[in-house]
């Protein structure tokens, strides 16, 4: 006992420090915003979730490889609706000639004409953000501005500015939805700039410190402040309510010290459960989710160091305010709730074991996706519009990126001829599929008649420059043996010409000048696309969607063609490997979460309530919140990103957890008090508050994401949270309080506290008289008579450690 007495004076002392030392801490935090401000800018952000994915998975391997060895110009898909082919192919002529296309396919088929739309793939000749690509958009925009057009392109599409607007729109939005919320729950209107300002220092602290991370992705440094302030804020309130109570009876100084004292273990403890689901996120193969584990952490840990060490003070400055803006309760009692939860304490958990089987059932065929290209937001942007446009009129467009050792053209030429003879592919790309002039491809092996004739070259000079070409290679022989067999493929050979041409060892007339510049201009871009020192690209078009267990078995006959011509050391890289990776991963990690951030939650619990069985009661309720949020998507039939359902899972488990230990904190403490029927009431009366100010916040908040945002990630994240969070605020209004009631003999025949008096622990629930000698815990109505060792009299509903037998007189006493 003296032990806690001396942790309760130790948390003392650090209260007076803070609240004495106030001004002090002021003046950190104004050097911690100023800091904040530039080190905001500091922040690297990640836009490819793909880069998450462990290293040892083909798709990472593949787009490092990719990367390193290429450059990707720009594309673009556009549609041109409403009109003739006749109109389509003069289209085609105006774009082919814009300045910055290197190549637009078009041609009267399907694909490319449908439905009175045609189809203009085109490929640019710089990338996506070069002044070159979005000056030829603009020129291709401007020139059909009569025309009912499409564009699918990232040409000067900057996802992560588009991403911060969304944001800001949507802290704003929030911040007035929670100052509603807390004018509704606040017992003085001066509360609310405490909690704002509060909460805004601690949202800032941790955008600064982002830097720290490195690298975080787009999802964690999009989304963070506003589930920063989801999760976090009833931290403040806590305290604020603590405040005002000591308040009551003792000035600013001392009210505020005490309200510091009590409320930091509780606060901590309250963490605790929302920690511990972001940890389990940590565990992820897929990594974005420890990326998302140490930044939403770093958050919830910032807003503890806000609420104990900034708090304080402001709630001392602004107390003369608090006391002139004082109003009455505005949030009803839920009364009526509490007694519907009596009422049908026999019948509510049966349906709910019911309605949770079913659940569990549709969370578990929920449809997943790997890929978010196909859905579809409640907001999207025009490229977005434009993209589902064109699916809807032409269908998908799935492209696979081959990466293969390079220098065996025929085997080259052998893959591309395998793969188009296969249903499934609809078109490739390649060295040896782009026709170089008169009939010859860039793989083509030519002698030096036959390039002498192509390139227009005298013959000896042809020769003179095979010789030239030999000797550079150490091909000694070939010159000794003579050169007119002498066959080297033409890709090869211009570029040794344009070599030769920049040094002036060769020199062409005009007109073989001009010729040759052209083709050596997209030789450039052919071999900054297709080639490097060690690898060769070439691009496939299936006619396949982006995943799908069809998709993925072809992917895998791909690599079995390529593997007849190549032993090792290549690389198939596309949306469609990156969902079967991310496809692969993903039931590991779901159960790995799932079974991590239950465990952990109920570690927490378990050191909360000293019982076994109260902890297992309220994960069971919030898990059948999280299965009947994810039956949605199955019932509907809408597609789920996985990665939305991997995070919410976690988040949901580790916040929403909190409304259920409110309620169930102040049933406990209360039941000592009085009757089960009458502390149940109560103590939904006690914890409406807190669970509807920090529910409808995080329900606004995730509800606000999924409809403001056109990311789909994002969206997906903020709907699944936000109807998340509805439904368990539903659960632990209505379900929780009849199991409690229910299951109150078993937790505490299960509880930990009576360990230490007697081995005999038995729950009686009885109208009588009672002669005992032990120790009781529980509710006794009536007269108690000696120091637990004599008779109770009255009605018993208690936990007995005893070793004698128990011996009751029923219905011996009377009120």
């Amino acid at each position: 006992m003296s032990h806690n007495k001396n942790d309760n004076n130790f948390i003392k002392k650090i209260a007076t420090i803070i609240v004495d030392k106030r001004y002090l801490f002021f003046l950190l935090y104004g050097f911690a915003l100023i800091f904040c401000f530039f080190s905001m800018n500091w922040v690297k952000v990640e836009n490819d979730v793909t880069t998450y994915l462990p290293e040892d998975t083909e798709t990472r391997q593949g787009i490092e490889t990719m990367n390193s060895n290429f450059e990707t110009f720009a594309t673009a898909r556009l549609m041109v609706s409403n009109i003739t082919y006749d109109k389509a192919d003069e289209i085609y002529d105006m774009l082919s000639k814009v300045n910055g296309v290197q190549l637009v396919s078009f041609d009267n088929t399907p694909d490319h004409y449908n439905d009175a739309s045609a189809l203009y793939d085109i490929n640019f000749n710089a990338g996506v953000n070069d002044d070159i690509s979005i000056k030829a958009i603009k020129t291709i925009t401007e020139n059909l501005s009569d025309y009912d057009v499409s564009i699918d392109t990232m040409i000067g599409y900057d996802e992560i500015a588009e991403l911060a607007k969304e944001m800001t729109v949507i802290l704003i939005v929030a911040v007035l939805i929670i100052i509603i919320v807390l004018v509704l729950t606040s017992r003085s209107y001066a509360e609310v700039p405490v909690l704002l300002l509060t909460f805004g220092m601690a949202a800032a602290l941790n955008l600064g410190t982002n830097f720290m991370c490195g690298k975080i992705s787009f999802i964690s440094n999009s989304i963070a402040v506003v589930l920063q302030l989801a999760l976090a804020i009833d931290y403040a309130i806590i305290l604020c309510h603590r405040f005002s109570d000591e308040h009551e009876t003792l000035n600013a100084r001392e009210a505020c010290i005490n309200a510091l004292s009590k409320a930091i273990p509780e606060i901590s403890a309250s963490s605790l459960t929302t920690i511990s689901g972001l940890i389990a996120l940590s565990f992820m193969k897929f990594t974005i989710g420890l990326d998302m584990s140490i930044v939403l952490i770093k958050s919830v840990f910032l807003s503890l160091l806000s609420v104990f060490t900034l708090m304080p003070g402001l709630l001392v400055l602004f107390s003369p305010l608090i006391d002139r803006t004082k109003h009455k309760k505005l949030l009803p009692n839920i009364t009526p709730i509490g007694k519907f939860a009596v009422a049908s304490r026999h019948i509510m958990p049966i349906i709910f074991a019911v309605v949770l089987v079913g659940a569990f059932w549709f969370a578990h065929h929920c449809p997943f996706c790997y890929s978010y290209n196909e859905v579809e937001t409640s907001k999207m942007s025009p490229r977005q519009m434009a993209a589902f446009k064109i699916k809807d009129t032409f269908g998908t467009s799935n492209m696979v990126a081959l990466i293969i050792p390079k220098g065996d053209y025929d085997a080259e030429k052998s893959v591309i001829q395998d793969l188009e003879a296969c249903p499934e592919v609809k078109s490739t790309l390649s060295l040896s599929g782009i026709e170089a002039m008169d009939g010859y491809y860039l793989t083509d092996s030519l002698n030096p008649r036959e390039f002498s004739e192509l390139a227009n070259l005298d013959y000896e000079v042809a020769q003179a420059l095979y010789s030239a070409y030999a000797l550079e290679h150490n091909q000694y022989g070939q010159i000794l043996n003579g050169l007119t067999e002498y066959d080297i493929p033409l890709f090869d050979m211009f570029l040794f010409l344009k070599d030769q041409m920049t040094s002036h060892n060769i020199v062409l007339s005009d007109d073989s000048q001009k010729t040759m510049d052209d083709l050596f201009e997209q030789l450039d871009n052919a071999k900054l696309q297709m080639q490097s020192d060690n690898y060769s690209r070439m691009v496939v078009f299936l006619d396949l969607p982006e995943e799908g267990q069809e998709t993925f078995d072809f992917l895998g006959k791909i690599r079995d063609i390529i593997g007849k011509y190549y032993d090792d050391d290549y690389y198939v890289v596309g949306n469609s490997t990156s969902s079967r990776d991310l496809a692969s991963s993903f039931a590991g990690d779901n159960l790995l979460i799932s079974v991590l951030s239950a465990l952990f939650v109920i570690l927490v619990l378990l050191f909360t309530f000293q019982s076994v069985a109260l902890p297992v009661l309220l994960i069971v309720v919030i898990q059948g919140s999280i299965w009947i949020n994810f039956s949605f998507p199955t019932i509907m039939n809408q597609p789920l990103y996985f990665l939305g359902y991997l995070i919410v899972n976690a988040i949901q488990m580790g916040a929403n957890i909190d409304y259920a230990i409110v309620i169930s904190s102040h049933y406990q403490e209360l039941k000592t008090k009085m009757s089960h029927k009458e502390a149940i009431v109560k103590a939904l009366n006690s914890s409406f508050p807190t669970v509807f100010t920090s529910g409808t916040i995080m329900a606004s908040a995730g509800l606000l994401i999924g409809r403001l945002s056109a990311q789909p990630v994002i969206s997906i994240m903020g709907n699944c949270l936000g109807r998340g969070t509805i439904i368990s605020i539903i659960l632990v209004l209505c379900v929780l309080p009849t199991i409690l009631v229910l299951g109150d003999s078993l937790i505490e025949r299960t509880s930990f506290k009576l360990q230490k008096f007697n081995k005999n622990v038995q729950t009686t629930s009885s109208n009588g008289k009672l002669k005992l000698n032990g120790h009781v815990r529980g509710y006794i109505s009536g007269m108690v008579d000696a120091d637990f060792d004599g008779s109770l009299s009255g009605e018993l509903n208690a936990s007995i450690s005893t070793d004698e037998q128990l011996n009751i007189e029923e219905g011996t006493y009377n009120e």
